[in-house]
């Protein structure tokens, strides 16, 4: 071996050696915490029966018209499926689907779409790469006696505006 590639290979390994010493003095990620309990470890329960889907949907909507905002509502099962819906006057077509995806993922996951659009500020992005995710506020489950029956979703304004309008039909169901 020529003194060169001698040198080359020590270059490389002592490269090597810092970049081992530099990872190893990084701060230990938050994700390798290992919790006790299981978070949103919220059981699935019965559907939602269509009467309290309804009224959920009529307070949202009733709250919408309140404020002047034009929104689609869904309401969807413990297993996801959709159970009720309603497009206000107006709406955003396109947030049809939206609402019934935010609806549909906030009960997947057991937990409000919000929590992932603060995973996407926050810089923790492999959230995007969750099947059925949605990165907008939104998203609310609903629970009732400690058991998921189903979650509702709104969509058509701002985040910010749709989880106003979610968190008034959640307060019916709930």
């Amino acid at each position: 071996m020529s003194l060169k590639s001698v040198l080359t290979v020590t270059t490389f390994g002592a490269a090597m050696l810092v970049a081992g010493a530099s990872i190893a003095q990084q701060k230990p990620s938050p994700f390798d915490a290992v919790p006790d309990k299981m978070p949103f470890d919220i059981p699935y329960g019965a559907p939602i029966p269509l009467d309290q889907a309804e009224a959920a949907i009529g307070a949202a909507v009733a709250e919408a018209k309140k404020r002047g905002w034009k929104l689609n509502v869904t309401v969807v099962d413990s297993g996801g499926n959709l159970v009720a819906f309603q497009r206000m006057d107006g709406s955003q077509l396109a947030s049809i689907a939206i609402s019934e995806h935010k609806a549909r993922a906030a009960v997947t996951f057991r937990r409000e779409t919000k929590i992932f659009e603060n995973a996407m500020h926050a810089g923790v992005n492999y959230v995007a790469t969750l099947d059925g995710m949605i990165g907008s506020r939104g998203g609310i489950p609903l629970v009732v006696g400690g058991k998921m029956i189903g979650a509702i979703g709104c969509s058509g304004g701002t985040g910010s505006q749709d989880d106003v309008i979610c968190q008034a039909g959640a307060a019916v169901v709930k």
